[in-house]
């Protein structure tokens, strides 16, 4: 693709009257317009073509996992058809003796309340003494 210099006939330019001026005016505005799409036809098709590109070198770098799938067809048809069986796999439930604490906010319970004692507390000086 050969880019042309557009040099504006200055002559012309100066003795066209006020139409003529406007008409030139929207003629390159409109030149300027198309080959602003064909650009756009350009880019679109570039990132089309990087884009099929880079997909194709990610399948190159990653051919061999793509080929051989890690688990065998049955336990894929397993997933489909009951697939809470492959998120949630059946184990035991562990039981634990963790009691759970009261809500934050609650009253203190009574039998807790009374077997609590606090320490008796030591007189402080004064330091005016």
């Amino acid at each position: 693709m050969t880019i042309s210099r557009f040099t504006p006939p200055l002559d012309y330019l100066q003795a066209a009257s006020r139409a003529s001026l406007q008409s030139f005016e929207l003629t390159r505005l409109n030149h300027a317009a198309n080959l602003r799409n064909e650009i756009a036809a350009l880019i679109d098709q570039w990132i089309t073509e990087t884009s099929e590109a880079m997909l194709a070198r990610w399948m190159l770098d990653h051919h061999t996992s793509l080929q051989s799938p890690s688990i065998s067809p049955n336990e894929i048809i397993r997933t489909l058809v009951n697939p809470i069986d492959a998120l949630f796999p059946k184990s035991d439930p562990q039981i634990s003796n963790i009691v759970p604490a009261p809500p934050r906010y609650s009253s203190p319970s009574a039998s807790l309340k009374n077997s609590i004692t606090r320490k008796p507390q030591k007189q402080r000086q004064s330091a005016a003494g």
